[in-house]
């Protein structure tokens, strides 16, 4: 049960404290409101659980074997922050422009876990501090990816709660917009550490 217990402060802590998929969701709550938002919620709760399921199941023995792939991996995830970093930009210029654009969809979400920086280390340190090998080893992970899936969608959802109370106070275009371009900030700042990291392997 102490065990349990471990597993479930490692999972809020990891869900609830600031990353890319908190600030997307955030984002979204402020741009759509929390219903064309649960989309986005769902799919990067399943995806992650789906992730740190398959991660458990030998993933992370796949990048022992080919250590080129994580830093792959590494590199097509810092494109697509990025690329998501311009996307909130550009919705900010539509926000000043009084045009509308759309949430990210459920699959979106899910898929995002694959190249999400955060969502790599936090399922590998999961999987690594509370598992040990022997014949309960799936049992373990199982546990672990079902615990995360529970903690997920209250933890995220607090994000998603924000952004819709802020836009409220958010209600003009022009500071709307600001926000939008400052979360788009925080996700440029979100992939300095895995550049940094890139910069060093590759050096």
């Amino acid at each position: 049960m102490e065990h349990l217990y471990a597993v479930v402060l490692f999972a809020v802590s990891s869900s609830v404290t600031p990353g890319p998929n908190n600030i997307m969701v955030m984002t979204s709550g402020l741009n759509f409101g929390v219903k064309k938002s649960l989309p986005l919620l769902t799919g990067i709760c399943v995806g992650f659980t789906v992730m740190l399921f398959l991660v458990g199941l030998g993933f992370a023995q796949l990048f022992v074997i080919l250590p080129s792939l994580h830093l792959i991996i590494k590199c097509v995830g810092v494109l697509y922050l990025l690329y998501l970093s311009y996307f909130i930009a550009r919705s900010a210029a539509k926000v000043e422009s009084s045009e509308q654009s759309q949430p990210f969809t459920f699959m979106k979400g899910a898929l995002f876990q694959w190249v999400n920086a955060k969502a790599w280390v936090v399922a590998t340190g999961a999987i690594a501090a509370f598992t040990t090998v022997g014949a309960s080893f799936f049992s373990q992970n199982l546990m672990i990816a079902a615990t995360f899936f529970l903690v997920s969608f209250p933890c995220v959802g607090v994000w998603l709660m924000f952004g819709s109370m802020l836009k409220s106070a958010l209600n003009s275009p022009r500071s709307r917009a600001v926000f939008n371009y400052v979360m788009s900030g925080l996700l440029v700042l979100s992939v300095v550490p895995v550049v940094n990291e890139i910069i060093e392997q590759l050096a």
